[in-house]
């Protein structure tokens, strides 16, 4: 789909992913709001995307800060056609070694922040249709070692999402899409910061994803949107295998939490930082 001056939303953007992903809606044509909670951050990614981004401080905790983030981008493009729920918060280790505060900030960064987003963007977009594309990960489909609490807030974004799809069907509303996109661990400062945490290794049993490759997926999405979308697609199989066989999955659970920390070691040692 080309936009003509066609709005788009993005939620922690200010850099990752989510910036490249409001650098991809740019190219398309669209007007992006660029929005994160560091709003000087967020202006200089929209500065640095060009012309068709603007910016704005924004805290996915907060519904009325994304209802003023929505009603911008109507204001600027005259509708809004795509919302990405970007933001997140990775913190790890055993859910009873965390303090109340971060398991808190997580469930309400990750989950509540995706479900005040989607709702928000419904509220436009039921008029004139759009496409809403939340950013879950693997860890949304299978149980995750040191990320339980983690693990558990993409559980609810993806259940949610689902569901929030089936109830506008049955509300007879079809204009409204919602994709989730569901990518392996990606080589962004976020993972790069985890090198050394052992509770993260999970995230590295497999090959680490260029940030480009998660973009491509979100375009395609774009273009065909799909319920849920594993990137790559065979560790979306294998994560739904295990999630189908507890069992047989936690007993497979060391050796591939023991590939991860070996490519911890690796990833480390060469002096590798996100980007190369």
């Amino acid at each position: 789909m080309t936009a003509g001056r066609a709005g788009a939303v993005v939620t922690g953007a200010a850099g990752g992913l989510g910036r490249q992903i409001a650098r991809m809606l740019a190219g398309r044509g669209y007007q992006v709001l660029v929005t994160d909670l560091d709003e000087a951050a967020a202006a200089a990614a929209a500065s640095d995307i060009g012309g068709a981004a603007g910016s704005m401080g924004v805290d996915v905790r907060d519904h009325v800060q994304l209802d003023a983030a929505r009603d911008a981008i109507v204001r600027r493009a005259g509708r809004l056609d795509v919302w990405v729920n970007n933001a997140g918060v990775l913190l790890t280790g055993p859910a009873w070694e965390q303090t109340p505060e971060q398991r808190r900030l997580m469930l309400e960064v990750n989950a509540l922040g995706s479900v005040n987003g989607t709702v928000t963007a419904i509220e436009a977009m039921r008029a004139t249709g759009g496409h809403i594309v939340n950013v879950v990960s693997l860890a949304g489909l299978t149980a995750v070692p040191g990320e339980a609490v983690y693990a558990g807030t993409k559980h609810a974004v993806l259940g949610f999402s689902l569901s929030t799809l089936a109830d506008l069907r049955l509300a007879g509303i079809t204009n409204v899409d919602i994709s989730c996109v569901c990518p392996d661990g990606i080589w962004t400062p976020m993972l790069h910061d985890k090198l050394d945490d052992p509770a993260s290794a999970l995230s590295f049993s497999g090959r680490l994803l260029q940030p480009e490759e998660v973009v491509a997926a979100v375009a395609r999405l774009l273009d065909r949107p799909r319920p849920v979308t594993a990137v790559p697609a065979w560790r979306g199989v294998q994560a739904r295998l295990a999630d189908a066989l507890p069992g047989v999955g936690l007993r497979a659970l060391p050796l591939a939490v023991a590939l991860g920390r070996r490519n911890q070691r690796r990833h480390s040692s060469r002096g590798l930082r996100a980007g190369d």
